[in-house]
């Protein structure tokens, strides 16, 4: 035998003994869930109503429930609190924690509240304030948050995940209605509205609602590959139940969904890390009140507990049919466009004198015009615009989006629509808290959500935001692959 021919044969099993080298690591898809309490101290103040009062119980932890996820490529991380609203800088200072001790950049987190309204607020000592240093119970609540998604993300582990709907359009009713001619009341400024929220249930004078409702819950579901479930991120554009007991500390529908939905999924195997969420979509048109037919008296928290639970069941018994993958792409946007403020002009500022000046008008007991005077009073300190923190975050082939404000229901349903990813939805109240969005359609139809004190941006605020939104979505997609 040649020289040469020993040579072939002794390289040929080194082949197959020695293969190629890829030339990367595969990309496994990881995703890890944890909760962080952040129930405020007893004694401080529940917000929600026009007044707030002290809390004298807590009826159930108040949490930042998060969820981080990772493509090993990009981490995005979720965040929904048992709160009313998150103040701007108080979701800055968390992200900017969060990016410090994970890693895990500031524009790929998503920090949204529930708005509950039995809860304190970390919208600081004046929610219309524009300028804030952050009080105590927001250093314990940025503080929590960063510890949830730092647990999180030291839980991450190999995970498939999925994405479904349910429908329930029996929980959510439009509460902004049409009355008959002559029976609008006064508004707090001595106008009359086209439309009033709230007009009560039952009522004879009641025409029709003046917008849609969205009665879609959408939902991420993660698990372990074909094991157990890690969490579940769902959202539903409902505003909150409510019915609780006065001075209680709770988390409204929102955590007893959560609290089902666990109990359910892990009844059997006894997953303690699992962790599911609800955030709220486009409900800032949109309660849980049947104005038509007027249901009866009920006890403390049980109208919650049956939409809770019917929900709950509705999306777990729909999990049996889902397909999950283990290979998607993440991605995120962040931007803050300009958009304009609404401040008071020389007349308005003549009503709030006239107003506060009036002894018979006391904002400490309650009188709506005072209250109002006095909100019109702070937005005269108003910039003429202001960053307002949009995001969009891609997970797979469906985006979420949000804006930092109680989103009108219709829009919510334009942005499904419109959106470059089919199956996408939004968040509220998410990295701020800028009051009402209503559409400029319904800032001409005037009512609660339109008056300003309780909205603060430009009439066209929505449609700006919308677009800045879409177009962030289309970049998501076209980016996808890339």
């Amino acid at each position: 035998m040649s020289s040469n021919a020993s040579k072939v044969l002794f390289l040929v099993p080194l082949f197959f003994i020695f293969p190629p080298i890829a030339s990367g690591a595969e990309k496994v898809f990881r995703a890890g869930a944890a909760t962080s309490d952040i129930t405020s101290p007893l004694g401080s103040k529940i917000v929600g109503g026009f007044v707030p009062f002290p809390s004298t119980r807590v009826h159930d932890q108040l949490n930042a429930r998060c969820l981080v996820l990772d493509d090993g490529s990009t981490k995005l991380a979720l965040v929904v609190l048992d709160l009313l609203g998150i103040a701007r800088h108080v979701s800055d200072e968390a992200r900017i924690l969060i990016e410090k001790e994970t890693g895990i950049p500031a524009g790929n987190i998503l920090i949204s509240a529930t708005h509950t309204h039995s809860a304190a607020s970390v919208l600081g000592q004046n929610p219309r304030s524009i300028q804030q240093t952050l009080d105590e119970y927001q250093k314990l609540v940025v503080r929590r948050i960063a510890d949830g998604v730092k647990k999180a993300n030291d839980q991450s582990r190999p995970a498939e995940i999925a994405f479904g709907t349910v429908e329930a359009p029996e929980h959510v009713f439009n509460r902004r209605w049409f009355l008959k001619e002559g029976k609008m009341p006064l508004n707090p400024f001595g106008k009359l509205d086209r439309v009033k929220m709230n007009p009560g249930a039952g009522n004879p004078d009641l025409i029709e609602p003046a917008g849609p409702t969205d009665p879609t819950v959408s939902y991420i579901a993660i698990r372990e590959p074909k094991g157990n479930p890690i969490a579940l991120y769902s959202t539903y554009s409902l505003h909150y139940v409510g019915g609780v007991d006065n001075g209680d500390i709770s988390s409204d529908y929102y955590g007893v969904y959560c609290e089902k939905v666990k109990e359910i999924l892990t009844k059997e195997n006894q997953n303690n890390r699992f962790v599911a969420m609800m955030a709220n979509g486009t409900s800032g048109d949109i309660n849980n009140i049947n104005f038509r037919t007027p249901r009866g008296r009920q006890k403390p928290y049980e109208q919650m507990t049956i939409v809770a639970n019917d929900l709950a069941n509705k999306v777990v018994d729909s999990m049996a049919k889902l397909k999950y993958e283990s290979a998607i792409t993440l991605g995120a946007r962040f931007r803050e466009p300009l958009i304009g403020l609404r401040r008071p002009d020389s007349a308005d500022m003549e009503w709030v004198k006239q107003t506060l000046a009036d002894p018979t008008k006391d904002p400490a007991k309650g009188n709506l015009s005072a209250i109002y005077a006095q909100r019109v009073s702070t937005m005269a300190e108003y910039p003429e615009k202001l960053k307002m923190p949009l995001q969009v975050l891609r997970i797979g082939d469906k985006a979420i989006a949000t804006m930092p404000c109680e989103v009108f229901c219709e829009i919510g349903l334009e942005y499904k629509k419109k959106t470059p990813i089919q199956g996408g939805w939004m968040v509220s109240l998410a990295h701020g808290y800028y009051g009402y969005l209503p559409t400029p359609k319904h800032h001409e139809l005037g009512g609660y959500e339109t008056w300003m004190g309780t909205n603060r941006l430009e009439k066209t605020a929505s449609d700006k935001m919308l677009a800045e939104l879409l177009e962030m979505t289309r970049e998501l997609k076209d980016s996808a692959g890339k």
